[in-house]
């Protein structure tokens, strides 16, 4: 493989997919497209700037020039750029329309144009809305309950009519929640985290009871590189983990993690418009192809907030909101 180009390389999980395909494919060139939003920060991907085989393209995935520049010449496209924070897509919905759907819709006809080998689109499991016992499997209904979760469903709408008028290589991806470092702090597990380093109580929404799966990234990244090599063109596959916590009892692990009581740092807040209760896939059509989950979240906790507190200072009043300076770790 010669050229990777890589939408989205300079978020989080991003970033990870960076490192695992600079690492598998030391020769090849890869391109990161990104629009470096508010969630992208180049010291994610600062240890890969001088790497000759390495560019990054500042641009937008909704123009066309700028895809097709980043596009031409690649063997593989990883599709992972994205609005992708529930919240902000309550009161911004229609820039989560234009970036997951546009976006992603301009990509697909530049990878048309230029006949682009191979293309893996890193999709979500809200897709298929609330599912609140059992599992499902790639052939569920899609049934997205927010404004984030219809635009990706919509982005697949989309894929499917070019695999389906144009034979357009695509492998689509839904993946759970995932966990890591480098993520910004809107999400749970890091907004809770930098707000316990100061000290501040922890917020959740309505009962803390709402249900999640935590995927750790490198788990998802290597999932990721199995697929390039296995993945079947045109199918559609589920990437999960057996880690299910409550948002309550991720918020009682934090707190403990920081040798506080939880009953002190836990206050309540009025729920979203609309909160699921719970997504679940089944993800045995990727286990057959030699992939599994192994990086467990209550080994990895303390080592993510080692890093958030060594970072702390990414995390500015301009960025996030963190304005006080963080407590000592242990």
């Amino acid at each position: 493989m010669k050229k990777i180009v890589i939408t989205g390389g300079a978020g989080f999980i991003g970033s990870h997919i960076v490192d695992e395909f600079a690492e598998s494919y030391p020769d090849a060139k890869i391109v990161v497209l990104d629009k470096m939003t508010y969630a992208a920060d180049i010291r994610n991907i600062r240890h890969h700037i001088e790497h000759k085989n390495f560019e990054l393209i500042v641009g937008d995935i909704c123009d066309a020039h700028t895809c097709q520049r980043a596009l031409q010449g690649a063997d593989l496209l990883i599709h992972a750029a994205a609005e992708s924070h529930v919240d902000n897509s309550f009161g911004n919905s229609l820039e989560f329309s234009r970036t997951n759907v546009v976006g992603t819709h301009c990509l697909m006809e530049v990878c048309r144009q230029l006949n682009t080998p191979k293309i893996i689109h890193v999709s979500t499991d809200e897709v298929y809305g609330e599912i609140l016992e059992g599992a499902v499997s790639e052939d569920a209904l899609l049934n997205p309950t927010n404004p984030y979760s219809a635009s990706k469903a919509a982005a697949e709408m989309i894929i499917n009519g070019y695999i389906q008028s144009f034979k357009l290589p695509v492998v689509m991806i839904r993946a759970n929640n995932m966990f890591g470092t480098r993520q910004f702090p809107e999400k749970i597990i890091p907004k809770f985290m930098l707000m316990l380093m100061q000290d501040q109580k922890v917020t959740l929404h309505g009962t803390g009871q709402n249900k999640r799966h935590f995927l750790a990234v490198r788990d998802f990244t290597n999932a990721l590189n199995i697929l390039v090599e296995k993945g079947v063109i045109g199918e559609c596959y589920n990437i999960g983990t057996t880690q299910e916590f409550k948002n309550i009892q991720i918020a009682e692990m934090l707190c403990g993690l920081f040798g506080l009581q939880s009953k002190d740092y836990i206050t309540y807040i009025e729920d979203r418009p609309f909160n699921d209760g719970r997504y679940a896939i089944n993800w045995d059509k990727i286990t057959a192809l030699g992939w599994k989950p192994e990086i467990l979240l209550e080994d990895q906790l303390a080592v993510m907030a080692q890093w958030y507190f060594k970072h702390f200072d990414r995390y500015n009043e301009n960025r996030g909101g963190i304005i006080h300076p963080p407590k000592k770790m242990k």
